[in-house]
Formats: C-alpha cells, structure tokens, sequence
C-alpha cells in the first residue's frame, strides 16, 4: 500500500502562484510514476499532469501546458506542481496519484490516490 497526501491548496487570484505537494509514504519502494488530476464541481476527474520515476517522460494537459510545471524529490518521495498564471477555470480538488507503467495520463494506470486538496481562483 502507498499514502499519498496533498498540501498547498487554498483560495488565489487570477494571475496568482500555487505549489501543491504529495507526500507519499507507506510501499514506496517501488519504482511509481506520480501524476496530478484535478475535478471542478459537475465536472469529470481530468488529467493535468504526470511524470515518470525517473523525471524521463513528463507530460500536460494542454490547459496547462507553459503554466504548470510538475517535478519530484525522490528522496523525500515527494511530487510538486507549480501553477502559475492561475485562472479561474483552474478551480478544482487536486488529486495526487501514483502509477507503474505507462505515462500516467489515464486514471485506470494509477493504483493510488490522494485525498484532494481544494484549489479556488478568484476572478
């Protein structure tokens, strides 16, 4: 079993800054790639972003393509998304999540999933 927890979520502007971060613990022994998905309210769970063990593939959304970047601290077994330019169709949860093969852009790769945090951008 892997625990994923997300931190960092809070109300901003538009134009704002944001980092959120995933801590995993538990079976982290395993080689997971980490990945982001965000859920706005009556909306379906959408990629964002996704990044393999070793940082070798990294991908977006095209919505957040040259805003968010994603990065990871493999000795903390940390993920980071850095969001710049905030808009408010950014609203959403942020879900962290982890996966062993493929790229991460499909929820069915991923075996595990954080909790969520909120992110609101205000217009």
């Amino acid at each position: 079993q892997v625990q994923l927890v997300e931190s960092g979520g809070g109300l901003v502007q538009a134009g704002d800054s944001l980092t959120l971060s995933c801590a995993a613990s538990g079976r982290t022994s395993r080689r997971y790639g980490l990945g982001w998905f965000r859920q706005a309210p009556e909306k379906e769970r959408e990629f964002v972003a996704a990044t393999t063990w070793n940082g070798g593939s990294i991908n977006y959304a095209d919505s957040v393509k040259g805003r968010f970047t994603i990065s990871r601290d493999n000795a903390k077994i940390t993920s980071y998304l850095r969001m710049n330019s905030l808009k408010s169709e950014d609203t959403a949860v942020y879900y962290c999540a982890a996966f062993l093969s493929g790229l991460g852009y499909t929820i069915g790769e991923y075996e595990y999933w954080g909790q969520g945090t909120q992110v609101t951008v205000s217009s």
